[in-house]
């Protein structure tokens, strides 16, 4: 049986689909490279001594996806990664948003339901709880109001998959809401590689540490928060690829039905936390300027990840040293990522 792994080339799918080749499993991958690079794929076949099958194919071409899954019969379930995530292209890029990821994923569903492949996680965010009344999320938290079309095409995605499954009850469904991932694998040969200027925190801090920035904007120091800086929960990648795993196995018990999971450490870093952290694992002072607020901003939330240890049996094991460590161990041995 084989698991297809959609976005498989980028920075969270690399990770699962090395950790899902260690498990033993059969891995099929789909990218249409155009935030990845099947490097990737290549180090991480070379990591694990296994092969994997992959497909160059954008999951709006409904042929592509037919051809997989005709290639392929023995595919069982499918781990959802594909898709456009940069937060602010979102906002001034809209359409491609909701275009590309959520009809994207429609075609992927047709293809799925013609092959009679019913099984599916989907790699949902927290964005999709909006501004929380407290901190402290759980699953039983009512979903809000996004803040950016990406994080609305996270929530429609879930409600799309919730609806599919009441309509057939033969469709199992797992939708995984991450907190932050950052880090990298120990060996530091994977690890995230943005395109242009990083979106979030961690990878712009590598990128001042290896001298790709000048310095790191925070934006604010005025929060409710022990430092003033805006707090949030960072989750090692590797801890998020295990999740996963864990989610496959629970896929795999489930007779018909929805789960969602938190998937983070149940820990709040602030924003200075984290850079005082890289600056531990690098060896040096980084420069920061205090920038202003930006706009939907809030003080801080984190996760409640007591379900998935309940039901899953899956807990983060890394704490922020351990991120940053591995991070910057990646990114002073790929200063300019993949390509060089």
């Amino acid at each position: 049986m084989s698991i297809l792994v959609t976005g498989g080339a980028g920075y969270i799918g690399s990770h699962t689909v090395l950790e899902l080749l260690e498990k033993g499993e059969k891995v099929v991958v789909f990218d249409n490279l155009v935030n990845s690079c099947e490097e990737s794929l290549n180090r991480v076949q070379k990591l694990t001594g296994k092969s994997l099958k992959f497909y160059e194919a954008d999951m709006l071409d409904r042929t592509a996806m037919d051809k997989i899954f005709d290639e392929n019969p023995d595919i069982t379930a499918v781990i959802h990664f594909a898709g456009l995530k940069a937060v602010g292209e979102s906002v001034a890029k809209p359409i491609e948003y909701y275009y590309n990821n959520i009809c994207g994923t429609l075609v992927l569903i047709e293809a799925m339901k013609a092959h009679n492949c019913k099984n599916i996680i989907f790699s949902s965010s927290a964005t999709v709880y909006g501004i929380p009344e407290t901190p402290c999320i759980t699953e039983l938290f009512p979903k809000g109001q996004c803040s950016n079309p990406y994080g609305w095409t996270k929530s429609m995605i879930e409600q799309i998959l919730t609806d599919i499954q009441t309509s057939d009850p033969e469709w199992n469904v797992v939708l995984l809401r991450y907190f932050n991932p950052i880090g990298a694998h120990k060996s530091g040969e994977i690890g995230e590689d943005p395109q242009g200027i990083p979106n979030n925190l961690v990878p712009y801090i590598a990128q001042v540490a290896v001298g790709r920035r000048e310095h790191l904007n925070i934006y604010g120091n005025d929060y409710n928060t022990p430092d003033g800086t805006g707090v949030r929960d960072y989750i090692h990648v590797v801890d998020l690829a295990l999740g996963h795993i864990k989610s496959l196995d629970k896929l795999n018990e489930m007779n018909g039905g929805v789960k969602t999971y938190n998937l983070g450490t149940g820990k709040g870093y602030s924003v200075l936390d984290v850079l005082h952290a890289y600056e531990k694992a690098c060896g040096k002072e980084l420069p920061y300027v205090i920038a202003p607020r930006r706009p939907g901003d809030i003080d801080g939330f984190y996760s409640d990840p007591s379900l998935a240890k309940e039901e899953l049996g899956w807990q983060a094991q890394y704490d922020i040293d351990e991120m940053c460590r591995d991070s910057w161990n990646w990114q002073s041995k790929n200063p300019h990522g993949y390509k060089g």
